[in-house]
């Protein structure tokens, strides 16, 4: 079968989007709650109830005592007192129970075992009892008929204990909806294959089915779907048959395989087809069969924000739920966003807390950048009307972590070594409780962030051709209203990362004059690139000669990732990263990369902690020497104060 490519059917905004398809499902009479089944209690936990609990039995169903005792009828007691105590006879007057036994019948009271002094076939009380003393009187936790949980309440531990507790041992909960995951392109390849080039690990469908179970659906991945028109045809009729949601991933834009909306057009009804958010613009809201299925976009970001924007709230619905509102928090953004006017675009954040505000750092920003959702701790959005936010100024952020846990963030940014996230880990192993947060933004652009109060610390290799020292002159010049304590991470190699061989005989600077050689580099304000231009300026090279040289990368690791793809032949990066992608390397500069830290957190028992494991810890000095290239024997050292 042959489709003609198409371009989107529409650009529709965010919340007309939302509109257009719920009239769409409602139309359907898509949404209402599925109906009940009954399960265990021990199986319920997370549920939705499909109607109400109602107490079969009183909690407790008899009376007992509520102390270790003697079981008494308080008329009994009348005058007993210190003065003067009363004797009861036992057992006729005077029965011992322990906590949780039944009253015996026609006793009313119980006197603690504390206030009773044996005697001879009897007890002496000092104070008399008062009716149902340390008595737990039937029903008085739970009366039979009383409401345990209504209609429509997520079952809790707590909850499941009630209605074992009132008679129950079964529920009636909602059926999970089942939502089929339907991955799709002839490159994906399962997780574990022999991998060949152009192949693309199908992780999205596991994202996406692991997203519906923690809202409460039963997921149903499917294989992967070849670039056959009839075959997903076939494969999405199959998934409505068998499934209350169909999810599409992949094949949602207009390109020549991506077939996943004139399919939809074909068996069902296409309600949207564009929507002007970014990333997930090419999603597709469509209805099969009174079914509703989603084509979303394959890039992985895109995905997760389409997925949690249009399926999520069809889960929660059929569950006969609301979507729980997103938790969210105010903080200054860090520095200036640019955005296209037009599209609603959702940014991810890093945050900590710096200097008693909440700072957020921006995530690298593109659809197909996985480890941005990872790392990220927050959302921003930029509304369609905007082309931006400044720095500065304060947003709402979309929270994807525990306030606490953000609190306990100590803010590094600055230059990237991957001795950070060695670091960072090491951090989470002997401090669970405090975690790193990293923003590569080259040493100037960490520098700069002190100086506004954005972070508590920030790695630099910073060298200065007129002194010959690294870092010390441009705190001076940046940083002189602030205090720095300036403390040794590591000495590192620097060189060009090469392919195996190095076919292109690379051996310096010298070799960037040539037509032949493709270079990648660092962005502006990365000790790395200034290193370059100081070098380049030596040999009177213009860097606008350089074939490559305004193709930035801002981390060491991804200088090598472009030259093991064969997007540049090299580019200046630490060893540790030639090592890690098995990339040869030629050493041109030996460094000293720093942690620049404000003197009003470098005594905080956060900074201390992360300074303990740099100068004592010995596996984390030996996972550093082991990457290559580094020379820890100053780790730890304080260089000087500033």
């Amino acid at each position: 079968m042959a489709y003609k490519q198409k371009k989107y059917l529409s650009n529709t905004p965010l919340a007309e989007a939302h509109h257009i398809y719920n009239e769409a499902l409602r139309a359907a009479k898509i949404g209402n709650p599925l109906p009940g089944e009954r399960v265990a209690i021990a199986d319920a936990l997370g549920r939705v109830t499909s109607e109400a609990v109602i107490a079969k039995i009183s909690s407790p169903f008899y009376h007992s005592a509520a102390m270790d005792g003697y079981a008494v009828k308080f008329i009994d007691t009348f005058g007993a007192a210190e003065t003067r105590p009363k004797r009861l006879a036992v057992p006729s007057q005077a029965i011992a129970v322990d906590t949780g036994d039944p009253m015996p019948d026609g006793f009313d009271a119980v006197i603690m075992i504390e206030d009773v002094e044996k005697v001879t076939d009897g007890i002496e009380l000092l104070k008399a009892a008062t009716p149902w003393q340390h008595v737990r009187l039937v029903g008085e936790d739970i009366v039979a008929t009383e409401l345990i949980i209504s209609e429509n309440h997520v079952v809790r531990p707590v909850d499941m204990a009630a209605m074992l507790a009132s008679g129950h041992k079964t529920v009636m909960v909602r059926k999970r909806p089942r939502i089929a995951v339907l991955p799709t392109g002839t490159e994906l390849v399962e997780p574990g294959s022999d991998l060949k080039r152009g192949d693309i690990i199908d992780f999205n469908s596991t994202m996406l089915s692991a997203m519906a179970m923690e809202y409460g659906a039963a997921s149903n991945k499917k294989k992967i779907v070849k670039d056959d028109a009839a075959l997903l045809k076939r494969t999405i009729l199959e998934a409505v048959a068998e499934n209350e949601i169909i999810v599409i991933n992949a094949g949602s834009s207009a390109g020549r395989e991506d077939f996943t909306a004139h399919v939809l057009a074909e068996v069902g009804k296409v309600f949207v087809h564009g929507v002007n958010i970014k990333p997930g613009k090419p999603v597709i809201l469509a209805v099969v069969q009174g079914k509703p299925v989603i084509g979303i976009p394959g890039y992985p970001v895109s995905a997760a924000l389409t997925f949690n924007l249009f399926v999520k709230p069809i889960i929660y619905m059929l569950q006969g739920r609301t979507v729980p509102p997103v938790d969210t928090i105010t903080a200054k953004l860090s520095r200036q966003v640019a955005s296209s006017l037009g599209q609603e675009e959702f940014v991810r954040v890093k945050l900590g807390s710096v200097s008693g505000s909440l700072i957020a750092t921006p995530v690298t920003r593109g659809a197909g950048a996985l480890m941005s959702l990872v790392r990220a701790d927050g959302i921003i959005r930029i509304p369609a009307e905007s082309e931006g936010i400044a720095g500065g100024h304060e947003v709402t952020v979309e929270l994807l972590r525990q306030p606490h846990d953000i609190a306990n963030t100590i803010v590094c940014i600055g230059s990237h070594d991957n001795a950070l996230d060695v670091l960072g880990n090491q951090l989470r192993i002997k401090h669970p409780e405090l975690s790193l947060s990293s923003a590569h933004v080259g040493s100037m652009g960490g520098l700069l962030a002190l100086k506004r109060g954005e972070a508590h610390l920030a790695g630099t290799h910073l060298f200065d051709e007129g002194t010959g020292e690294y870092n010390v002159s441009y705190i001076k010049k940046h940083l002189a209203e602030k205090k720095v304590v300036l403390v040794n991470l590591v000495y590192r190699t620097q060189g060009f990362i090469v392919p195996k061989g190095n076919p292109k005989g690379i051996k310096g600077f010298e070799d960037l004059r040539r037509p032949d050689v493709v270079f990648v580099n660092r962005q502006a304000g990365a000790g790395t690139r200034l290193l370059t231009d100081l070098n380049l300026k030596r040999l009177g090279i213009d860097p606008n000669s350089v074939k490559g040289y305004h193709h930035e990368e801002f981390t060491h690791m991804a200088v090598a990732a472009a030259v093991v793809s064969g997007a540049a032949d090299t580019g200046l990066a630490v060893l540790s990263a030639a090592r890690a992608l098995g990339l040869d390397f030629v050493p041109v500069a030996q460094e000293r990369y720093d942690l620049a830290i404000l003197a009003e957190y470098y005594e905080t028992p956060m900074l201390q902690a992360l300074l303990r494991i740099v100068r004592e810890d010995r596996d984390f000095r030996e996972q550093i020497v082991k990457m290559g290239g580094y020379d820890v024997s100053e780790m730890g050292k304080v260089i000087d104060v500033y």
